[in-house]
């Protein structure tokens, strides 16, 4: 008998997502990107590679970036998460943020933008910015498979108010 073939218990989680109240019944086993994905129908956040690696699934839980992925959804109790659907203004505007990967070309396919946007974000409010080679450092965790890199540390920099290295 294999673990998969057990029945599975269950817990009771309450969290808060995108400023809503949630009460969900979970399954241990079960990912934050699942849940999010599966059951709350929060499809901005990708399911890339599953494994941890790519960054396409990464959310703010308690106030620091994690990859869902890897995140087992029992860590949710309690918990505050945004998602990328929380990052638009309440009027559906762009998040300064969002705009500047518009203006400054860092999107191509789009996949891995709200992964992107979501570190991004965690690095403008932790601080890593001190030059170009920091915000890459931190944004190391996000794959960008069409090659984006250079717009999205200048859409980084421009939120963060830097001027452009030289």
């Amino acid at each position: 008998m294999s673990t998969n073939d057990l029945p599975a218990t269950t817990v009771e989680v309450t969290c808060t997502i995108n400023g809503d109240p949630v009460r969900l019944t979970l399954d241990p086993r079960e990912s934050l990107l699942d849940v999010l994905r599966e059951r709350l129908a929060l499809t901005g956040t990708k399911k890339g590679c599953d494994q941890g690696h790519c960054g396409a699934c990464t959310v703010h839980l308690g106030g620091r970036r994690v990859v869902s992925c890897l995140t087992p959804a029992v860590q949710a109790a309690g918990q505050d998460i945004h998602t990328i659907e929380s990052v638009a203004g309440p009027d559906g505007g762009l998040h300064p943020l969002q705009q500047a990967f518009v203006d400054n070309d860092a999107l191509q396919c789009g996949y891995c933008t709200p992964g992107q946007i979501m570190s991004g974000l965690a690095c403008i409010a932790e601080g890593h910015m001190a030059d170009d080679d920091q915000i890459r450092e931190y944004l190391s965790g996000n794959v960008c498979r069409c090659g984006a890199y250079c717009g999205i540390v200048a859409a980084v920099r421009q939120v963060a108010g830097m001027t452009q290295e030289g």
